[in-house]
């Protein structure tokens, strides 16, 4: 679709955001310059993605960009892929690929700390999986873990040293772990889905996440595979999590839905605690999981599977009552991020759900940008929403990157979303 109006919002968003600033506000009202989810280089993705379009000025993208570098980004252990120079990473490559000759000499010497920072991480997961001890999310997740230095390497050097041996790792993740006599799925983690203790969870959970769980590991492997960089017992790994993902699916008269998690106790019934439908966003549930089981799919030549999985997405994207459940406008887990998964799998989508995602988009769009809406007005409430931000992951700048696909009916220009691993 190209739709005139979006465009004008995405627009006006744009120069609502045009200033760069250095501090941003957080959801807690703390700093949050390092953040990609919401400082100042998430900004920059809106603008380096609306550059490589042709609809604004680079000097914005390079000025916020150079806003978030007037103090030392934060590497090694106290980094991760959405916080530091990782975060900084991604905003710099995702400009680089449009401006040759720009941020090529940083960009060399960040991809030098990062290998390092992925190597020093893997050696300390090998030791924690030869102990026989189970992980923490932010080992392995797409946020803070090896998943998310899986994706920013995937794209800057596929088949490079440091893409197969995250690889081999998430590979080695689904192997099932023996812990106190039960035998558990690898990515078992023994806290709440916080990433600390959790009364909820005495005996941790498995989590399904695309953002915190095993959703965004099997996106990677799949990506991985559908550019040709495979490991050992790739195809495997696949099916492992594809597996488990099909042993707690629930056949619903909503369509096919997935946990945000697994705890104990269901692990051990083998039965999900009956809940409200809930909303089915990029990080957790049905939205996210979709989009990596068609990826999946692709990848090991499953079309029947593939189409399963995006009938599932249709069905969360046209349920009233699963989208009564989302709550908010953003990437995230809001209707920007729905809108934005739908218009990713429709584009590899099977000929007879493709027309059906792309059908189902519009009516997002309408909650984002309601009829008859001034655009100037629509991005005014964007920005200034007061239970968000300006930043990318929950805020005003993800909702314009996102409505920047229906807007001009072409697929994105730059890699802003390979950090989502929907793509």
């Amino acid at each position: 679709m190209n739709d005139p109006i979006t465009l004008k919002v995405t627009e006006a968003v744009a120069d609502l955001l045009a200033r760069p600033a250095t501090e941003l506000p957080g959801p807690d009202g703390t700093s949050v310059r390092q953040h990609l989810a919401y400082g100042p280089t998430g900004v920059a993705l809106l603008h380096i993605e609306r550059a490589a379009f042709g609809l604004g000025p680079w000097q914005r993208a390079h000025d916020w960009l150079g806003a978030a570098v007037r103090s030392p980004f934060t590497s090694g252990s106290d980094s991760h892929p959405f916080y530091g120079v990782p975060a900084l990473a991604h905003a710099m490559a995702c400009a680089a690929d449009h401006t040759p000759g720009a941020y090529q000499r940083a960009l060399g010497l960040v991809d030098r700390q990062l290998a390092a920072d992925v190597h020093r991480r893997l050696d300390a997961a090998h030791r924690r999986m030869d102990a026989g001890q189970l992980p923490e999310l932010a080992e392995f997740d797409t946020i803070r873990g090896l998943t998310g230095y899986g994706a920013y390497f995937l794209r800057r050097d596929p088949t490079g040293d440091e893409v197969r041996a995250i690889l081999d790792y998430c590979v080695r993740l689904t192997a099932p772990v023996t812990h106190h006599g039960e035998v558990l799925p690898g990515w078992w983690t023994p806290t709440g889905p916080s990433g600390r203790p959790d009364s909820r969870f005495p005996d941790g959970h498995g989590n399904a996440g695309m953002a915190h769980g095993i959703g965004g590991a099997l996106a990677l492997l799949a990506l991985a595979a559908r550019r040709g960089t495979l490991v050992g017992h790739h195809h495997q790994a696949l099916r492992t999590i594809l597996a488990w993902l099909d042993r707690w699916q629930d056949e619903t008269s909503r369509g096919r839905v997935w946990p945000y998690w697994v705890n104990r106790a269901e692990l051990r019934t083998g039965l999900l605690t009956p809940s409200a439908p809930r909303r089915p966003s990029w990080c957790y549930g049905t939205a996210g999981l979709a989009r990596a089981q068609q990826l999946a799919a692709l990848a090991l030549g499953d079309t029947g599977r593939q189409i399963e999985a995006e009938n599932a997405l249709v069905a969360a994207l046209t349920d009233s009552a699963q989208l009564s459940a989302t709550a908010d406008n953003g990437l995230c887990h809001g209707f920007a991020g729905l809108a934005h998964i739908a218009a990713r799998t429709s584009d590899d989508a099977d000929p007879s759900t493709a027309g059906q995602l792309r059908a189902a988009i519009p009516a997002l769009l309408t909650v984002l940008c309601p009829p008859g809406t001034d655009p100037d007005d629509a991005a005014t409430a964007i920005v200034h929403n007061k239970e968000a931000e300006p930043g990318f992951l929950n805020g005003a700048a993800g909702v314009a990157l996102a409505l920047l696909v229906p807007a001009t009916g072409a697929p994105p220009q730059t890699s802003w979303d390979a950090c989502l691993l929907i793509a």
